[in-house]
């Protein structure tokens, strides 16, 4: 599953929580938050995204994993580089978190600290209309504005239709 939205939109914060959901209903998975695949500075002369990614998958699929959640702001515009580093057969379940500007506002002053916030707000605005505009026709939109994370969690992993495993019937993770 892949869960995208602007900068503000609680991608980390419901990740998180989607990952407690997932575990409380004994329903194996990994959590993976992209923006640290390939974070360096000096930045790379290749994107390190795409292959680390498939090493990071190829250890959790080693111990039995097949799903992942992984959020990254722009992650559902790039399917064909999960299908890449994933390999097939793969079925991706694009999920986009919607927030509105005033929302985001708040969230980022409260997060943002020092003077790139502005600029961080423009960014975010930026990164909301190309998602809304070039997000795959099954993507699914879920809002965030004034719902609790729980209920946002919750919503996310219906999208998904993962079953539960009971602890009696999971040989594996």
């Amino acid at each position: 599953m892949l869960l995208a939205g602007r900068s503000g939109s609680g991608k980390s914060t419901v990740g998180y929580e989607v990952s407690a959901l997932l575990e409380a209903q004994q329903v194996t998975h990994c959590l993976l938050e992209g923006d640290y695949l390939d974070h360096a500075w000096p930045e790379p002369p290749n994107s390190l995204l795409e292959a680390n990614l498939a090493a990071i998958w190829r250890n959790y699929t080693e111990l039995g994993y097949r799903r992942l959640v992984y959020t990254n702001s722009a992650c559902i515009l790039v399917p064909d580089m999960f299908r890449r580093a994933l390999g097939a057969p793969l079925r991706i379940i694009p999920v986009l978190l919607t927030a509105s500007d005033e929302s985001v506002l708040a969230r980022l002053s409260a997060r943002e600290i020092g003077s790139g916030l502005d600029s961080h707000v423009r960014r975010s605005a930026h990164l909301a209309r190309v998602l809304e505009s070039a997000a795959p026709p099954d993507t699914v939109r879920i809002p965030t504005d004034n719902r609790p994370i729980p209920e946002i969690a919750h919503d996310v992993v219906a999208v998904t239709g993962w079953p539960r495993v009971s602890p009696a019937s999971r040989s594996a993770p």
